[in-house]
């Protein structure tokens, strides 16, 4: 997001004897195409970290760690080690993809009733919406599993930039004036980002010296500084007992956290969904994240359709989320395989007509029976609020391994509350669970559970190797815009950097579709001829892509535009 006016420190590994490094350019691009790996981020110095792993010898996950490290500085709003995030990695050697779910856990003691009655945003900004952390037991896993260096090695990046300081821009600053009511009423968050009681002007540098003491610690010690450590202790205490300004009016309920849900928090390898689409296999992230089954789902309904346009892409997605309420949560017995199965999307396709179906669409029935264009008979869920924040990332090295990864602390800062002393926000991400009452709703929260989560990291594969590599934040749009990319691709025939920025629309099982200015202009017309309905968003995602182009070039995209547009490089333009 950040156009970085000033070098970024140089990455300190020392992993094997590196080649001369070729001078970067200052400016952010949104497209790079080259050899020996590639990397697409929101920010240049994530990216430019990235980069510089890998020409020193590191491969993808090496990479990923780094510059999911720098963006917890650059991009706090959207990331830290407090918060959570999903891995798919495909693994060359053994040519093989593993998934790795870092999602964040409630309290033991949090129940179904817990968030019935509290007022969505007062959940928000609080201790209660703080999940237990997993962005740092990912990193380890991911490190110790696939990677080839430590987790020392891998967080200097992030400890130069949080030390040397980052130049602000528009982006930033205008994150930082929406968020400065909250940010006012807590001591700790008000001392790092007003300071002088405003947030930081466009075109200073912004340093975060405690969170670059926060990850040397953490470096130095390891994970279990933060799962049952000092750092844990602090979090928790930071959870139960907010720092709140005095004379702050804002109700601030303390959280649920202990230090033994922190013990007992473990990142999980997950075996991740697969579909086969045109002849290509399209891989994702499973439950608790909605990603994989809710976009394999609708690429499964468009395959049975005769012909897909815009209006069959709408309808694919209202029903796939019609789907994705109803049986998809951190829960036994998601029906997945039935969900993802060429019977079932039969029957969902069969009730794509020429006029948009009325919403909310009902569920279908998963069970096996492929019945001919089954009518539903189940009732709808509402689509929960979810953050429209959250980054990702995607990553190919110089070994044919790629990763996406998709890392958060769920709303645009948070809940708003910075550790003191560690220049660290917490999550809300508690606050992607239904607040309920609802009876019978897969993503009600529990002790221990993960909320559902909409994150869709994507690899594609033809012929098992892998082609394609795409990602984004943008909360339950997330879902939408890995789709839409995909058909724009595949079904329309755009080059990836085209189909990354086409104007987008987002159908979740509502009864108006959201969508750009730039997508309104084009094709409100003719898809209101059908039955659609529209609204404004003026912002949809904020995806990073990777394309493998033939003979050993990639190609790495970033958006031109959305969220003041990303950085693609190259290791060998």
């Amino acid at each position: 997001m950040r156009r970085v006016l000033v070098p970024a420190a140089a990455v300190l590994v020392s992993l094997v004897s590196a080649p001369p490094v070729l001078a970067e350019p200052e400016q952010k691009v949104p497209v790079a195409e080259g050899y020996g790996g590639a990397v697409a981020t929101v920010d240049l110095d994530a990216s430019k970290a990235a980069v510089s792993v890998l020409r020193r010898g590191g491969n993808a996950v090496d990479a990923a760690v780094a510059a999911g490290a720098v963006l917890g500085v650059t991009e706090p709003y959207s990331a830290g080690l407090a918060g959570g995030g999903f891995m798919v990695y495909y693994d060359a050697r053994q040519r093989k993809v593993f998934t790795i779910d870092g999602r964040e856990t409630a309290p033991q003691a949090m129940t179904s009733t817990t968030f019935e009655g509290i007022p969505f945003d007062e959940g928000v900004t609080s201790g209660l919406s703080a999940g237990i952390p997993g962005t740092v037991a990912n990193w380890d896993l991911a490190l110790r599993k696939f990677g080839t260096i430590s987790l020392k090695q891998a967080l200097q990046p992030a400890i130069d930039v949080a030390s040397k300081g980052f130049v602000v821009d528009q982006t930033f600053y205008d994150q930082t004036a929406a968020n400065q009511a909250r940010f006012k009423d807590f001591t700790s968050t008000a001392k790092l980002y007003l300071p002088n009681g405003a947030p930081p002007p466009v075109g200073s540098v912004f340093r975060n010296p405690e969170l670059a003491a926060t990850y040397r610690e953490l470096g130095r010690r390891g994970p279990g500084w933060l799962y049952g450590g000092q750092l844990g202790k602090e979090i928790v205490a930071t959870v139960k007992q907010p720092p709140v300004t005095p004379g702050s009016t804002r109700n601030v309920r303390p959280g649920l956290m202990e230090l033994s849900d922190l013990r007992a928090y473990r990142a999980l390898q997950r075996e991740p969904t697969k579909i086969s689409y045109h002849g290509k296999d399209v891989y994702g992230m499973a439950p608790p994240s909605s990603g994989g089954s809710t976009v394999g789902e609708a690429l499964n309904i468009l395959e049975a359709l005769p012909q897909v346009g815009l209006h069959e892409y709408l309808e694919a997605s209202r029903l796939a989320f019609a789907d994705r309420g109803k049986y998809v949560g951190d829960i036994p017995g998601v029906p997945l395989k039935e969900l993802l199965s060429d019977g079932f999307a039969k029957e969902r396709a069969c009730l794509i007509g020429d006029t948009a179906l009325a919403s909310p669409a009902a569920p279908g029935s998963p069970d096996g029976s492929n019945e001919p264009c089954a009518q539903p008979t189940g009732s709808s869920t509402p689509i929960a609020d979810e953050g429209p924040e959250t980054t990702h990332l995607v990553i190919a090295d110089r070994w044919g391994n790629v990763i996406a990864y998709n890392l958060t602390i769920e709303s645009t800062g948070g809940n708003g509350i910075v550790v003191p002393g560690r220049g660290v926000l917490l999550n809300n991400e508690l606050t992607d669970f239904t607040f309920g009452p609802a009876p019978g709703d897969p993503n009600l929260p529990g002790p221990g559970k993960r909320p559902r989560s909409s994150m869709a990291p994507t690899l594609v594969f033809e012929h098992g190797r892998p082609v394609l590599a795409v990602g984004s934040p943008g909360g339950s749009t997330i879902i939408t815009t890995v789709l839409q990319i995909l058909v724009n691709r595949y079904e329309f025939g755009m080059n990836l950097p085209d189909a990354l920025a086409a104007p987008r629309a987002t159908q979740r099982n509502t009864a108006q579709t959201q969508a750009e200015q730039a997508f309104l202009d084009k094709y409100r017309a003719e898809l209101e001829a059908k039955g659609h309905s529209f609204a404004l968003n003026p912002e949809i995602g904020a995806a990073t892509a990777l394309e493998f182009v033939g003979r050993g070039r990639v190609q790495a995209v970033a958006e031109p535009v959305r969220r003041g547009g990303g950085s693609a490089m190259v290791v060998k333009p």
